[in-house]
């Protein structure tokens, strides 16, 4: 945390019952941001020190957690608010001439812009203290991409801007699309599709906590997949505890393909649970294997295995049975034999009590969770896990509504807002609150 040494006028104890202001004192208490504040610190030795870098700091941090849209509403409070003046660290017999001008805040924000890697530190070092607490954190993974909608409208869609800019311009983003497609009750097929300008952030969160564990920022153009594939890297090289934790990692259809799911499993033998897309256009709901010599044995693209009686021609779904992972093959079940179903034919059959599929028959149909098991509908439903933590973003952390222009401002804003939700986690948890460590509202 940014110590303060300086001596003042009240103590910490003063501050322990003052309601609202203790879910930032727990920021500053637990978030570890020493290796910062000594870097920072060094590189202004010699220099004026009219505005502290510690406190300076905490009122970027306070500007966080009190969902502050812009610097000059934040440094407003801080000359209205003593007590919040005394807890970022500033002098208490200086008043409100210790607050910080716009324009001095504006330059150390531009200071803490350049030194984007070391607020990645802090976010890794966060990730790893809350894995050391919870010894379960990161078996389940789950990953999406939200949108980062520009304060700009942005130029027309396919169409070159104007040479015309000045610096209220939104220069970095650009135009995201995402598709969304499917079959209604009725049986009526339907397609949304979603344009937004601006950027895109990706995210990895372990979806039993609903807590960040790898992100990126990017413009809203770049594609979703070739960056998780990417991401999923750099958490190995970060969080090897989590890699090696991660049982199961969930996904929407946008992450569906083969590349992803045997990465998965092939490297770190974590099962994928993503959904799939149709991608056989020869109208057929079902198609026969090409490594088995069965005949009366069909797969869907939903990774259902399908039986017909050799005598009466009846089709069956056969049950799920198992994955074999030395053999890397999935067993399927007769379901005559499983469920009881009558079977005239099932003497006659080459399938008399089961059946075993290799992945290598498919790899996106065919993963080492089975598609068509109830265990894997139950874990995709933990996929919403990052939508809350998406929702976070939007409601706690302002960015719904904001003002930040560029990619870098962006990626800062991103990361510094995640520090932020992982240091409240960490403290409620030190706590004994574990209600309470997802809330950057409610206090204890």
């Amino acid at each position: 945390m940014a110590i303060i040494h300086e001596q003042e006028l009240f103590s910490w104890k003063d501050l322990e019952n003052l309601g609202d202001l203790e879910r930032l004192k727990l920021v500053i208490e637990n978030i570890p941001d020493e290796k910062l504040m000594k870097f920072l610190e060094k590189n202004r030795a010699g220099g004026r020190n009219i505005y502290p870098i510690r406190p300076m700091w905490n009122t970027v941090l306070a500007g966080i957690v009190y969902e502050h849209p812009s610097s000059a509403s934040l440094l407003r409070e801080l000359r209205r608010n003593a007590q919040l003046r005394q807890l970022c660290g500033f002098s208490a017999i200086k008043g409100i001439r210790a607050v910080p001008k716009k324009s001095a805040f504006s330059r150390f924000l531009k200071t803490l812009l350049n030194h984007e890697d070391l607020i990645k530190e802090i976010f890794d070092d966060l990730v790893l203290k809350i894995s050391k607490l919870l010894p379960k954190f990161g078996k389940n993974l789950a990953f999406d991409g939200k949108a980062l909608n520009s304060l700009c409208k942005g130029p027309k869609l396919n169409k070159t801007s104007s040479n015309k800019s000045d610096n209220r311009t939104e220069k970095d983003a650009d135009w995201g699309i995402k598709k969304y497609k499917g079959v209604d009750e009725k049986g009526i097929a339907w397609k949304k599709i979603k344009k937004w300008f601006g950027f895109r952030i990706h995210l990895i969160v372990d979806a039993d906590h609903e807590l960040p564990v790898a992100y990126e920022v990017t413009k809203a153009s770049k594609s979703e997949q070739p960056i998780m594939y990417e991401l999923f890297d750099v958490l190995e090289k970060t969080q090897p505890q989590i890699i090696k934790n991660c049982e199961y990692a969930m996904g929407d259809k946008g992450y569906d393909g083969k590349s992803l799911i045997k990465k998965l499993w092939d490297k770190w033998g974590i099962k994928s649970v993503i959904d799939i897309r149709n991608m056989k256009k020869d109208g057929e709901s079902s198609w026969q294997f090409n490594s088995l010599d069965i005949k009366n044995i069909t797969y869907s693209y939903k990774g259902e295995v399908f039986c017909y009686c050799p005598q009466k021609g009846n089709e069956h779904l056969m049950a799920f049975g198992g994955f074999e992972k030395e053999r890397k093959s999935l067993k399927y079940l007769c379901p005559a034999k499983h469920y009881g179903i009558e079977c005239k034919g099932r003497d006659k059959c080459p399938v008399k009590n089961s059946i075993r599929i290799p992945l290598e028959e498919d790899r996106r149909v065919f993963t080492p969770l089975a598609r068509s098991s109830y265990k894997w509908k139950n874990l995709y439903k933990k996929r919403t896990s990052v939508e809350r933590v998406n929702s976070r973003l939007d409601g706690s952390f302002g960015f719904e509504k904001h003002y930040i222009r560029g990619l870098k401002k962006m990626k800062f804003q991103c990361g510094i807002s995640m520090c932020v939700m992982l240091t409240m986690a960490l403290g409620r948890i030190k706590q004994n609150q574990l209600k309470l460590m997802r809330s950057l509202v409610r206090t204890a």
